[in-house]
């Protein structure tokens, strides 16, 4: 069966107009003056029997470099703030756990945002799986236009697009398996992109949602008015986790508050992941989790 690891590959801080909408749309977001507290940058490493699996693969240290996010885009000159250090890279907290990041078989990446693809470089041999949809989106200027830095991916980064199915998980209407045995499963949440998608690694005991970025805190998740970068984009995401799966305490994405990442509920199962805040920063924590 599988186990998971969290990861935190350095910390960031984004205008609370983007965590909570405020009135004012995407404007808003860059004029806003109040900033979210520091919050931790996860991904996850999943090992599994057919291998190592990343969810997502933090940030890089390079984005302390002058120039390495385009001056003209007002969001990272306003409203984006990143605190890593190059031991807070993918790479090395790898290594801390004692894993060889040459031996990671295949990472899935919740979506193309600079926080969840920035630590690409350090996995090159492995296959790259991500929604057709989203990779659509942030490929070449409109890309960048729309707040991807496609320019800084490997300049071999060629990903595999998820085969989804119409096997329903849970309220999920499609699926994508990611092992032989389908105990790693990719379901899409889309929200915070428009083809973002979550992570369900399914153990005896309990089921892991590794959720990206679906939301920040459970207030906001709860009461569905998370997330300024999709004003008026259809159904939020965290309104429909909130109505369909019951949560009650969600912290999924960069939560620095709660003690939960994600409390949720999958056909009758209750999902909990438990991390304590004061763990966040430090690497290589067994994720504990356990069912009610």
């Amino acid at each position: 069966m599988p186990t998971v690891h969290a990861i935190s590959t350095g910390s960031v801080r984004v205008k609370e107009a983007q965590r909570r909408r405020r009135p004012g749309g995407p404007i808003r977001m860059l004029t806003d003056r109040d900033w979210t507290d520091w919050l931790p940058i996860h991904c996850w490493l999943v090992e599994h029997d057919d291998g190592l699996l990343l969810v997502d693969t933090g940030e890089t240290a390079r984005v302390a470099e002058p120039g390495y996010f385009p001056r003209w885009h007002p969001y990272y000159r306003l409203a984006v703030d990143f605190d890593v250090a190059p031991d807070d890279e993918l790479g090395p907290q790898l290594r801390r756990l004692g894993v060889d990041p040459a031996s990671i078989d295949t990472v899935v990446l919740t979506h193309l945002h600079t926080d969840h693809a920035g630590g690409l470089a350090h996995v090159p041999q492995a296959r790259v799986l991500v929604d057709a949809d989203e990779h659509a989106l942030a490929v070449g200027g409109p890309g960048r236009l729309r707040g991807y830095p496609s320019n800084r991916w490997p300049a071999a980064f060629a990903p595999t697009f998820v085969d989804w199915q119409d096997a329903p998980v849970g309220p999920f209407e499609r699926s994508a398996p990611l092992t032989p045995d389908g105990s790693v499963v990719a379901v899409p949440t889309p929200g915070h992109t428009p083809a973002h998608l979550s992570v369900l690694v399914r153990t005896d005991d309990v089921t892991y949602f590794l959720a990206g970025d679906t939301s920040d805190d459970e207030a906001v998740a709860v009461e569905g008015v998370h997330d300024g970068l999709r004003l008026g984009e259809g159904l939020d995401l965290a309104e429909r986790l909130a109505r369909h799966l019951g949560i009650r305490r969600d912290a999924v994405g960069h939560a620095l508050d709660s003690d939960r990442l994600v409390v949720a509920r999958v056909s009758g199962e209750e999902i909990r992941h438990v991390v304590r805040a004061d763990e966040h920063r430090q690497v290589g924590r067994r994720v504990a989790w356990r069912r009610h």
